[in-house]
């Protein structure tokens, strides 16, 4: 699956980028330190938009092409901000054959975002996942940390106006 670059401006504050710098500069010297900044610079930002990822390159003298080429290799990193609630959908085998594909598009059509994308205004965030591991509850999407089962398209928009509430 490949990730989007988020169309939410980037908006770092210096607090963070001082951060940012002092994790570049404990690692300036370490041979294969393009993967624990980035980690730490999720961990500073959330996420990682190009701007951080320039500035990790800059800082570490190495190309932006390697750190780009990391954060989009490894799951573990983002590229878009996570909204106040980020809901996730499991596309594991057993999810999807009982119908979560027809879940994210109704997702889709109701926040008006794809996968791997935020609203404009922060709320919601949209993730495709493999497996969660609630294959007996199949279909399965989480909004942070709950979990909905055996969910059906039309279930959608109850689930979505309880935490827009």
């Amino acid at each position: 699956m490949q990730k989007k670059i988020s169309s939410i401006p980037f908006s770092g504050t210096p607090e963070q980028e001082a951060k940012l710098k002092e994790v570049i500069s404990n690692h300036k010297d370490d041979p294969g330190a393009v993967m624990p900044v980035l980690q730490q610079a999720q961990d500073i930002y959330g996420y990682l938009p190009i701007e951080v990822q320039t500035m990790i390159a800059e800082g570490l003298n190495v190309p932006l092409e390697e750190v780009y080429g990391v954060s989009t290799f490894y799951s573990q990193f983002a590229l878009s901000p996570k909204g106040k609630y980020n809901i996730s959908v499991c596309l594991g085998t057993a999810c999807y054959v009982k119908g979560s594909g027809l879940l994210l598009d109704e997702l889709t059509k109701e926040l008006g975002i794809g996968a791997e994308e935020c609203t404009l205004d922060g709320q919601f965030s949209l993730t495709a996942c493999r497996c969660i591991g609630a294959c007996g509850l199949a279909p399965v999407l989480t909004v942070n940390d709950d979990v909905y089962g055996r969910l059906v398209p039309e279930q959608i928009a109850g689930i979505i106006e309880k935490y827009r509430a």
